[in-house]
């Protein structure tokens, strides 16, 4: 059984931070391992784990400065990676949730999983769009949201528990070969342990670029484009009391009845 995983890495950003054209000072960011990646790394690793043959390949989209990030999952459990970079990828700016789609099917094609797993949505972007869209390329059957997962290999069913608007839970059964979204809280993501971090040097780390995927620069490219980057301002009419407990009570209770609450 082949698990194909997708990773991204991620910008975070100081609480204080300086805008520089359409992009954060790099003063003031540092990047890692998208959150809702590292639940489905661990998700895919314990049915690694739980079952005998089975490999677990992570996909990420971006240039030579995300290596660390993806042999992250490699140093968790993932045996090998696979990174996809090109110029025009670079060119392309934003990529939007289809042409990552397009090109993360690509690798599935060359690689034909059983189980595709990918996080709900990035912490930076937040399209939450991928995984789906990404399902419907490659014609599999499709979960999203997944907050609990019990895969029956034998039957080629995945037994999901599905997290949906207003408070709904869905149990349903997707078919294999399928794609899931996995949801923050699924597991517990490990810390890559010493050895897992020394062994994932040594593992392989393969490189794509689009003509290896039999794509072209055409294929990539994004409707999106970004403009423009700015902080918003921020308005408050919060009231600060000052003092003691009696007195700050005071002056909320007369602010409570000014608003007309208790009459």
């Amino acid at each position: 059984m082949k698990i194909l995983v997708t990773v991204k890495e991620v910008a975070h950003v100081d609480d204080e931070f300086e805008i520089d054209g359409l992009g954060i000072d790099d003063r003031y960011v540092t990047y890692d391992l998208n959150e809702w990646d590292d639940y489905a790394v661990e998700a895919a690793v314990q049915i690694q784990e739980a079952g005998d043959d089975v490999e677990v390949v992570a996909v990420t989209i971006g240039g030579a400065d995300t290596e660390d990030t993806i042999r992250q999952a490699l140093a968790k459990g993932a045996d090998r990676a696979i990174r996809v970079w090109d110029d025009a990828l670079a060119d392309a700016g934003l990529l939007d949730p289809e042409t990552k789609a397009r090109l993360i099917a690509a690798v599935a094609a060359e690689e034909d999983p059983d189980l595709v797993l990918t996080g709900v949505q990035s912490a930076d972007d937040g399209f939450g769009a991928t995984g789906v869209t990404l399902a419907e390329h490659l014609g599999f059957e499709w979960g999203a949201v997944v907050n609990a997962l019990d895969l029956d290999r034998e039957a080629g069913v995945a037994h999901v528990h599905r997290e949906l608007e207003g408070s709904v839970e869905e149990l349903t059964d997707v078919e294999l070969p399928a794609v899931l979204t996995i949801q923050t809280g699924i597991n517990e993501p490990r810390y890559a342990s010493l050895r897992g971090i020394r062994q994932a040097q040594s593992k392989e780390l393969a490189e794509y670029a689009l003509s290896d995927l039999d794509l072209t620069p055409a294929d990539v490219e994004s409707p999106l484009e970004q403009t423009d980057l700015y902080e918003p301002e921020s308005e408050s009419e919060a009231t600060v009391f000052e003092g003691s407990a009696e007195e700050t009570a005071a002056e909320l209770a007369g602010l409570l009845r000014e608003k007309g609450v208790g009459s």
